[in-house]
């Protein structure tokens, strides 16, 4: 490695890192001053809230990671056009290709540090960082329930298990309104009820409050009734809590195995599932996308200076998160698929990337 490209890659790196040491605290800052009274009201451990502030450094770094990266490229490679540097490389004999290659170091440095995290930090700090808003900061634990559940829990042959809930809380795994269906042919042959079930961590078993169980005969019926009883389901509390929750906090095994699961139980909300992990790859390859764009649009001197190629830098970054969130969503809600969706915005602004390129280098 040359000097040249030692001196943009320690540039790159050090003015991305910078970019995030300095808005990170700021969006602590605007967290405390938001959240603070009832931070004093509830009494909440100064030991719980630096954990959570921990969470909230990644998962804030981690949702706001392409505008980081991508406005402090622009921040020093803009320098360097005013500064005459990139005329002085160009004019030396340098291809732009040539001047491109410790850029792309970079980005690759960030994509490996990006996908590690994402595959197994970000899930940790995203649990943290949900549990102790809607505990503490929320005000209710209704703010965590989920509303009309309804899974396919077994699918083997002709047998088919079913289950229900009208609400469920995540915080106290509670349900109310539970209903258990046992198909076989398509024929109902066992049906339970309940008025509350509750997860048990400890004996891994649910207790079912006002029980009732009728198993359906060919000539007649049983019926079994308890005002208590304690059984074991093939189905985990996680199967009932909201799905974009659950997703974000798996590391990347857990969350194939989960969608491997889903899918033989014929999960409807599959798609949702499938965009969080689909962003676990897409997100690092953006660095690439965005670094080649960053590069090609601030390193021509402008008249305006550094002010013009930010303003350029912060619309485009923010087209960006744009198009990665609509898209996203529609994935999730439509009939579109989550692989199509979720690569979209890197496809149409890889094609950007390429066409900026050309032009700079001309």
């Amino acid at each position: 490695m040359k000097i040249i490209d030692k001196y943009i890659l320690k540039r790159y790196l050090v003015t991305f890192s910078v970019m995030l040491i300095m808005f990170i605290p700021i969006g602590i800052t605007i967290d405390v001053s938001e959240k603070v009274n009832k931070m004093i009201e509830k009494k909440i451990p100064l030991t719980d809230i630096l954990v959570y502030y921990g969470d909230f450094t990644i998962y804030f770094a981690n949702l706001l990671f392409p505008i980081f990266l991508f406005l402090s490229i622009i921040w020093f490679t803009s320098k360097l056009a005013n500064n005459t540097e990139i005329i002085a490389i160009l004019s030396s004999g340098i291809s732009f290709s040539r001047f491109l290659r410790p850029f792309i170091y970079g980005a690759a440095i960030v994509s490996v540090f990006a996908l590690i995290m994402g595959f197994f930090l970000v899930p940790k700090a995203s649990k943290g960082f949900n549990d102790f808003r809607y505990q503490n900061l929320k005000g209710n634990n209704k703010t965590r329930e989920t509303s009309d559940i309804f899974r396919q829990i077994k699918k083997d042959g002709k047998l088919e298990e079913n289950i229900y809930v009208s609400n469920y809380n995540y915080l106290s795994q509670t349900g109310f309104n539970f209903t258990y269906e046992r198909f076989y042919d398509n024929v109902l042959v066992e049906k339970v009820t309940a008025n509350r079930i509750r997860y048990n961590e400890i004996s891994k078993k649910y207790t079912l409050y006002n029980y009732n169980k009728r198993l359906i005969g060919e000539f007649d019926d049983r019926l079994l009734k308890s005002d208590k009883i304690d059984l074991t389901y093939n189905f985990e509390p996680d199967d009932l809590t909201p799905v974009v929750y659950v997703a974000e906090t798996m590391t990347i095994g857990q969350l194939n195995s989960f969608i491997n699961k889903e899918r033989e139980r014929g999960n409807g909300n599959i798609n949702t599932y499938l965009v969080v992990f689909y962003k676990k790859f897409s997100l690092p390859v953006s660095a690439f996308i965005l670094t080649i764009i960053a590069v090609a649009v601030s390193s021509m001197k402008r008249r305006g200076g550094m002010g013009v190629n930010l303003a350029i830098g912060i619309v485009i970054a923010f087209v960006f998160i744009f198009f990665d969130k609509v898209f996203g969503t529609l994935a999730e809600k439509s009939s579109i698929p989550p692989f199509i969706a979720v690569w979209l915005p890197n496809f149409v602004f890889g094609i950007l990337a390429v066409y900026l390129l050309r032009n700079a280098k001309r």
